[in-house]
């Protein structure tokens, strides 16, 4: 083992948090806000119960200006083949929030068995 080897691995659990972990803390009251990068119908057509809407193209000072600065956002996209969350996570971290990022996004929540709800299956 060596020292950089250890703060990578520290540093992704930092950084990154997967669904059982998100779900842990939405259970147990963790203050974290669940945010969807993705664009607004996307969201609208499913997404985590309780996430944030907040599509990582319209993130500015102005549009964030009314979030909690005391919470972790969690944020979270499609998944592996999207890159909405680190785009949302950036954005919210240049702003002076605190942030990771939901591993494996919408995709891995369902494939642990989570909810999700919206209009109907997610766009392809």
């Amino acid at each position: 083992m060596t020292a950089d080897q250890l703060n990578h691995y520290k540093n992704k659990l930092d950084f990154e948090m997967d669904s059982w972990d998100v779900n842990e803390a939405l259970g147990n009251g963790e203050p974290i806000m669940v945010v969807d990068g993705r664009s607004a119908e996307a969201y609208a057509q499913d997404h985590i119960p309780g996430s944030l809407s907040l599509p990582h193209r319209t993130i500015s000072a102005d549009s964030t200006a009314s979030l909690d600065r005391s919470l972790t956002y969690v944020c979270y996209c499609d998944g592996i083949g999207c890159n909405a969350s680190t785009k949302t996570a950036m954005k919210l971290l240049t702003l002076g929030f605190e942030v990771r990022e939901l591993i494996g996004g919408l995709d891995w929540w369902r494939r642990d068995g989570y909810p999700t709800e919206g209009e109907g299956p997610s766009p392809t």
